[in-house]
Order: C-alpha cells, then sequence, then structure tokens
C-alpha cells in the first residue's frame, strides 16, 4: 500500500509507533487491532464509543479469541485511544481478562537424554544442550558467536534478543 493510500487517521498511528521505535511486526498487530474494531464497527474508528468498545469485547469473547488475543487487542486498541486519538476515557470500561496459569512442561532426565540424542548431529546436539540449558529462543542461539559464551563464569551473552534487549540468562547442567 503507497503512502497517498493511507488514511490520515492511520498514518497518525504509523507516526506514532514509529517515533515509540516499535518493530514492524509490532506495528503490523496494532493496526491488525484496529482493523479489526473498524470492520466490526463498520465505520471508522476514531467514531466508537465506550459501548461500541465493550461490545467489541464482548464480541472477541464470544467469537472464542483466546485470552492472550483479547488482552493484546485491548492494549494495542489503548495505544490508539489514549496516543492516536487522545481520547484515554474512551477505554474505561475495557479490561483486560484473566489468564488461567499453566505450570510449564518439566521434562524428566531422561527426557532431555532423549530429546538431546535425536539430534541429526553434533551441531545441533549443541545448540539445543544450550538452548535448553539457558532457556534461549531458537533466533537466540542462531545469533550466538564464540565470543558471547563466557564458560568460566558460566555465563552466555545474548545480544539483541526479543525486543532487541541484550541479556544474560543462567545456565543450567545439561545431562
Amino acid at each position: 500500500m503507497s503512502k497517498s493510500n493511507i488514511s490520515p487517521l492511520r498514518q497518525r498511528m504509523i507516526d506514532e509507533l514509529c517515533l515509540r521505535k516499535l518493530q514492524p511486526q509490532t506495528q503490523l498487530g496494532y493496526i491488525r487491532a484496529v482493523k479489526k474494531l473498524t470492520q466490526f464497527l463498520g465505520r471508522s474508528p476514531d467514531t466508537a464509543s465506550t459501548e461500541d468498545l465493550c461490545n467489541f469485547q464482548k464480541h472477541l469473547v464470544e467469537t472464542g479469541a483466546s485470552s492472550y488475543i483479547i488482552n493484546a487487542t485491548i492494549r494495542r486498541l489503548r495505544f490508539f485511544f489514549e496516543v492516536t486519538l487522545d481520547r484515554p476515557q474512551a477505554q474505561k470500561r475495557m479490561a483486560p481478562v484473566r489468564v488461567p496459569e499453566k505450570l510449564p512442561l518439566i521434562l524428566s532426565v531422561e527426557d532431555v537424554r532423549q530429546f538431546l540424542e535425536a539430534a541429526p548431529d553434533l551441531k545441533a546436539k549443541a545448540a539445543l544442550s544450550v538452548a535448553y540449558g539457558a532457556g534461549l529462543r531458537a533466533s537466540e542461539v542462531c545469533h550466538l558467536t564464540i565470543n558471547d559464551i563466557d564458560s568460566e563464569r558460566m555465563v552466555i551473552h545474548v545480544r539483541q534478543g526479543k525486543g532487541l534487549r541484550d541479556r544474560k540468562p543462567c545456565c543450567r547442567q545439561i545431562y
């Protein structure tokens, strides 16, 4: 879509997102949330009332959207109404929904051993061991270099991980 086809309202929102240096994928999520609201309303989202927003949240619940999707949509619309439109009161009745807590799946020592033995080669086994042992994301493992591993202090330096943040995850013993 060329810039000339973008409405002034959407362009204002994109400009606000860019000012905050949000990643392109994040910006897309924000724009998608406003687009869903627009489709629900059948008119421009800047005309939405508090009641419209309440009905939209109810619609999300009734259509089976997960708690995570509903809460992300609320956060994204909050940005639209508070920052882009300067109407923070419009969302006063939209509230995040409770997200059920689930215990993480904890693998047994035998499960981890089988998982690592299934790796096709030594390089894959090393990558999986580091990922599991340090709790790294796949993209973080892919970007590791030898200089990022401090074996004396048992620290891995993750550079520009999720959210373009550096971090030092803890390491634990791998069997």
